[in-house]
C-alpha cells in the first residue's frame, strides 16, 4: 500500500505544478466519481480545470485533447493506450489493463492488484486527490486531504461492480472504505443488494431487479405483486420501512424462488451482503445508498448528460432532480433491452453466445443489458452483444468470474480480436468493449471464439 501511495503522492505533486489543467474521464458511473472527485479537489486548492468526458480514446478524441495545449489528469481511463498519448503532458488514475508502464500513473494492476475488484479509476483518483493541496511535498510527507471524497471513491467502486464478486469491497477499495467509515461518511449494512431499497415501493424493487433474474419476478409487474402479496406484506411500502421479521420473511421466499428456478448456488449467497450507506445524505433518496447512487450515475452517462452527473456529486440539487427523472427513463430502457433479448434470443459458438440489437438497443446500455441477461442463458460461456454505434459496431462482453479464474480475460480477447478486424478494444478480464467496423462482426467473432477457446484451453 505505500507504494501506491507513494505513486498517488508523486502524480499529486506533478498535478500541483501545473495551472491550466484538463480532466478527461470515462462516461460512467465510475468515470463520472473519477472526475468529480478530481475537479472538487481541484477547485478547493483554488484552480479551475476544465473536463472533458469520453466515451474511449480513439485517434480524433486524442487529437482533440491534443489540440486543447492543457496538462491532462486522465481518470478512469489511459492505460489502455499510453503510446498513443505522445505530445501530451499528462497523469493517468486508472484500473484497466494497461498497454506499459508508466512512471506518471496510478494503476492497481502495476502494483500486483486485480483491476476488477482491488481498486476503481475513481479509488485511484481518490488516492491521488486525497494529496492535492495548496502546495508540493516530499516524498516523506504522507499528510493527506480531501478524504471526504472517499464516499465518491465506494460509489465509483459499486457503479463498476468490484463488489459482485464477493458481494463486498476487498483489497485497496476496502482501506478506502475503512477510511470513509472511520470518518463516519459510511455506514456498512448487511442487507437484500437490491436496488431501489431505499426509494422503491417492494413490487417495484423486485420488479426492476435484475441482477440476478428472479423467474416470475423480475421484469414482471404481475409476478412481485403476487409475490409480495403472497408473503401478506403491503407491496406499496418501501423496503427500509419494513421492519425486520417482514425483511426475513421476503428474503427466505427469494432464496426458496432462486433455488426453484436452479440459479446457481453463488449466485443466491450474493443475494444478501454488505451495503454501503452514505450518513450524510437524506435517508429515503438515491444518493443515500452507494449501490442507487451509482445507478443514478450510470443513468446521466447512459443518455449523455454526464456533466449532469458531475453536478450531483458536487452537490448540486436542482441537477438531482433532473437526474432523477432520467433514471426513470434508463431503468424503462433496461427493461425494454431484456425482453428484445428474449424475442431475438442468443447465438450459441463453441465457446461464447451472442446477440445482436443492431439500433434496437442503444450503444450506452447494450453493456449493461449484456450482463444483466448473462445469467438468463448459458453461464459457462461468455455472452457479446453488438449494437450500432456512430462511425462502427459496439461491442460489449461481459462474463462470470468463475470462468475468468480458469483462464478467460475478456479485455485480451477483445483487444486482439478487435484490432484484426481494423476495431480497438479492451477493458477487464471479466467485462471489456470495442468498437469495430460495420461488416465484420462475422469474422469478429470467429476470431473472438478462438481466442476465447484458447484462454479456457490454457
Amino acid at each position: 500500500m505505500k507504494e501506491i501511495l507513494t505513486r498517488a503522492l508523486t502524480i499529486a505533486n506533478n498535478i500541483l505544478s501545473h495551472d491550466e489543467i484538463l480532466i478527461v474521464t470515462h462516461i460512467d458511473a465510475d468515470g463520472i466519481c473519477s472526475g468529480s472527485i478530481a475537479y472538487e479537489s481541484l477547485e478547493r486548492i483554488g484552480k479551475t480545470p476544465k473536463i472533458m468526458f469520453v466515451k474511449q480514446l480513439d485517434e480524433i478524441t486524442i487529437e482533440k485533447i491534443k489540440n486543447e495545449n492543457m496538462f491532462v489528469w486522465f481518470t478512469d481511463l489511459g492505460s489502455g493506450c499510453i503510446e498513443k498519448l505522445t505530445g501530451l503532458d499528462f497523469v493517468i488514475s486508472d484500473h484497466h489493463t494497461p498497454s506499459c508502464k508508466h512512471t506518471l500513473q496510478l494503476n492497481p494492476i502495476e502494483f500486483g492488484y486485480d483491476g476488477t475488484i482491488a481498486l476503481s479509476g475513481s479509488g485511484a483518483t481518490y488516492l491521488v486527490a486525497s494529496f492535492i493541496k495548496d502546495k508540493k511535498r516530499s516524498l516523506f510527507d504522507f499528510e493527506r486531504s480531501n478524504l471526504d471524497l472517499a464516499q465518491l471513491a465506494v460509489v465509483g467502486s459499486i457503479g463498476d461492480m468490484q463488489d459482485q464478486k464477493y458481494g463486498k469491497l476487498v483489497g485497496v477499495n476496502r482501506v478506502i472504505l475503512n477510511e470513509a467509515v472511520s470518518k463516519g461518511f459510511i455506514m456498512i449494512q448487511k442487507d437484500l443488494r437490491f436496488f431501489g431499497k431505499q426509494t422503491r415501493p417492494i413490487a417495484k424493487m423486485l420488479e426492476f431487479n435484475t441482477t440476478p433474474i428472479i423467474p416470475g419476478i423480475s421484469c414482471s409487474e404481475s409476478g412481485s405483486l403476487e409475490f409480495v402479496t403472497s408473503l401478506n406484506i403491503d407491496p406499496w411500502v418501501r423496503w427500509i420501512d419494513l421492519d425486520a421479521t417482514s425483511k426475513r420473511k421476503i428474503v427466505s421466499a427469494l432464496v426458496r424462488r432462486c433455488m426453484e428456478a436452479n440459479l446457481d448456488y453463488e449466485i443466491i449467497l450474493k443475494l444478501v451482503g454488505e451495503c454501503y450507506i452514505l450518513t450524510n445524505q437524506p435517508e429515503g433518496t438515491e444518493r443515500r445508498d452507494a449501490a442507487e447512487y451509482s445507478t443514478l450515475l450510470n443513468a446521466t452517462a447512459r443518455h449523455g448528460k454526464p456533466l449532469l452527473g458531475l453536478r450531483v456529486c458536487l452537490g448540486d440539487e436542482e441537477a438531482f432532480k433532473k437526474a432523477r427523472n432520467l433514471l426513470r427513463v434508463h431503468r424503462k430502457q433496461l427493461s425494454q433491452g431484456i425482453r428484445l433479448v428474449d424475442e431475438i434470443g442468443i447465438e450459441e459458438l463453441e465457446n461464447l453466445q451472442y446477440f445482436n440489437a443492431s439500433n434496437e438497443i442503444s450503444d450506452t446500455i447494450v453493456g449493461i443489458i449484456a450482463g444483466l441477461v448473462l445469467y438468463k442463458f448459458n453461464v459457462n460461456k461468455p455472452i457479446i452483444a453488438f449494437a450500432e454505434t456512430d462511425g462502427g459496431i459496439k461491442v460489449s462482453a461481459r462474463a462470470n468470474y468463475e470462468l475468468v479464474e480458469i483462464g478467460l480475460n475478456l479485455a485480451e480477447a477483445m483487444k486482439i480480436a478487435a484490432r484484426l478486424v481494423g476495431g480497438i478494444g479492451g477493458g477487464h478480464s471479466v467485462a471489456a468493449g470495442a468498437k469495430i467496423p460495420e461488416g465484420t462482426e462475422g469474422k469478429f467473432l470467429e476470431i473472438l471464439d478462438g481466442i476465447i477457446g484458447e484462454q479456457l484451453k490454457r
